[in-house]
């Protein structure tokens, strides 16, 4: 027996946007104050840094730079994702084939993203192959340990039931399997797409001449343009809150909320269990 549903608070919701937007305005007061108070600083003030950013979509670099780092992450992050996810299920549902590459990921996967940026240089040259290179490593890895822990979670009565109905190879993963992880699948991609935000600003700072990251290495090193270095690091923030917001909305989809709502209750084994037939 499963109970009502529970209905969101629009005035909880509200709240905390009023107080996300009290912390931001307080942030930039005291910014602004700051600078007041040492008028001999290089550091520029919230209004330079809002006609940096107006002049940058003037003159069209804006768009310019904003357009690469995304196209840098997306030919980074796809092809990630479509590596890691098979993968991933093909090591968890193999404890044998885990307990020999598991150990490889769990190697490489804590050395910094920044630290393979010499050897994507070296075989791919400066260019965006590098940069996509580099995003590529620094997702692949998280991503493919988040899914073999996920198909590992998954509980055994699932699997059971999935093969007492005859399925078996691509059907059980398409019915079963990936219906059971995709609460945690979609947490693993908002996780590793942030990974690769922060990754591709750091990559255009040494292996490209566009994007975000290096607007701002360009803008420092042509007469200490501090207005735009400063824009590019609100461009930077604001983008990758928009890329964490999208990844919530879809975190908030009914179709992969059953994985959270139904911990410890029980309703969970009903879903998979209809999942199968």
């Amino acid at each position: 027996m499963t109970g009502a549903p529970r209905k969101t608070s629009t005035s909880g919701r509200g709240g905390s946007g009023l107080v996300a937007v009290s912390g931001l305005a307080a942030l930039v007061a005291v910014w602004a104050l700051a600078i007041r108070a040492a008028p001999g600083t290089i550091l520029p003030g919230p209004w330079a840094v809002v006609k940096a950013v107006v002049d940058l979509a003037r003159s069209g670099f804006l768009v310019k730079h904003l357009v690469a780092s995304l196209f840098r992450v997306t030919w980074g992050f796809l092809p990630a994702v479509a590596a890691a996810l098979p993968a991933g299920i093909f090591l968890g549902t193999r404890r044998h084939g885990e307990m020999t590459v598991g150990p490889l990921l769990e190697l490489l996967r804590p050395i910094s993203p920044l630290a393979w940026i010499p050897l994507a240089i070296l075989f791919f040259g400066v260019g965006d192959l590098a940069a996509v290179a580099i995003i590529f490593i620094a997702s692949f890895l998280p991503l493919t340990l988040t899914v073999i822990n996920g198909v590992q979670r998954i509980p055994p009565v699932f699997l059971r039931a999935g093969r007492n109905f005859g399925l078996s190879g691509r059907r059980l993963v398409r019915a079963v399997i990936l219906p059971a992880l995709l609460p945690e699948l979609v947490l693993g991609l908002r996780l590793t797409l942030g990974i690769a935000w922060l990754v591709v600003v750091a990559a255009e700072m040494i292996a490209v001449n566009s994007g975000l990251g290096f607007l701002i290495v360009d803008a420092r090193n042509a007469g200490n343009r501090y207005d735009l270095v400063v824009a590019g690091m609100v461009l930077i923030g604001l983008t990758g809150l928009a890329l964490d917001a999208g990844m919530r909305r879809l975190e908030r989809l009914p179709a992969l909320r059953w994985g959270y709502a139904s911990a410890g209750t029980g309703t969970g084994a009903g879903v998979g269990a209809g999942a199968v037939t």
